[in-house]
């Protein structure tokens, strides 16, 4: 868990000396990341002493054995809401997403790799892992579902405004981890494992895409300044515009399948949480495809 922090933290601030508009001194945004994260691992910390103070022990199939039985529904949602800080840490939600925008400033290998596929999805997995002390914190599950919704439809209408190519899909990150935290939270945790696998390649995809761009272009990020890049770049030009399809959920693309799963587990929990994935989703597509039009055409 502190290890992927750590790499993070060293490669967001790899050209540490340089600085620019959106983001200051590169260094500056590494440590944002560090600081925020270190937030979370305080959750994580309280989390662990607390299964450790309630059932004596920190291995998987123990805890889960004693907690059925020795696990008040109290002692449970303090677990799981400590838990719930550490995801939100690692995997950018509210309130603690602040970093995740800025560990662009890294180089785009790491944002792919990082921060779109592994390690800010560490947070969902150990949601999903630790199921069994979630069935019995009901009141923390809502509460997880609800940062998740609220998180995702946030962020999808920051990635609408944004103009730096990276940080269109960093927002975007955020917003579908957002679906993942709502895709545990109403207790779909194969839907939101699921999101996880898929989100990592396109996700993955995009970014790589956009340092094509990137690159091509010396640097240059904004895309106001961008314009006819598919007959100049046609390879990434396709690229890019198969990763949007999927992350805009356009039927067979994986993005739709682990979508759809995490919106049909969200309409039998609670049909609020469905609308806001419901239309969040419609964001998505909006912005995605703002992402392949303005460069691109």
């Amino acid at each position: 868990w502190e290890g992927v922090g750590l790499a993070s933290f060293l490669l967001i601030g790899f050209w540490f000396d340089q600085r620019d508009d959106s983001y200051g001194y590169y260094a500056d945004a590494g440590k944002k990341a560090f600081f925020v994260n270190r937030i979370g691992d305080f959750g994580i910390i309280l989390g662990m002493l607390a299964i450790w103070t309630t059932l004596g022990s920190l291995t998987f199939s123990e805890v889960f054995e004693h907690a059925e039985g020795g696990l008040g529904v109290g002692a449970a949602n303090f677990i799981c809401l400590m838990l719930l800080l550490g995801a939100a840490g690692k995997s950018a939600q509210i309130p603690l997403y602040v970093w995740l925008p800025d560990a662009m400033a890294g180089p785009t290998p790491v944002s792919a790799l990082i921060h779109a596929a592994t390690m800010v999805t560490a947070g969902i997995y150990l949601i999903a892992r630790t199921h069994v002390l979630w069935h019995i914190a009901a009141d923390a599950s809502m509460v997880a579902a609800w940062i998740g919704a609220l998180t995702a439809i946030l962020a999808a209408t920051m990635a609408l405004v944004q103009t730096d190519l990276k940080k269109i899909l960093a927002y975007s990150t955020v917003s579908q981890l957002g679906y993942m935290m709502l895709g545990v939270g109403v207790g779909a945790y194969g839907a939101a494992i699921f999101h996880l696998v898929t989100h990592a390649f396109f996700k993955a995809l995009l970014f790589l895409a956009a340092g094509s761009v990137m690159h091509g272009l010396h640097g240059e990020l904004d895309i106001r300044k961008m314009g006819g890049l598919k007959d100049k770049m046609p390879s990434t030009f396709r690229t890019f515009a198969i990763g949007s399809a999927a992350l805009a959920g356009i039927p067979l693309f994986s993005g739709f399948f682990s979508k759809d799963a995490i919106l049909a587990g969200a309409l039998v929990y609670n049909p609020a949480l469905y609308a806001i994935g419901l239309f969040t989703a419609l964001l998505t597509a909006f912005y995605s495809f703002r992402a392949v039009f303005v460069p691109f055409y």
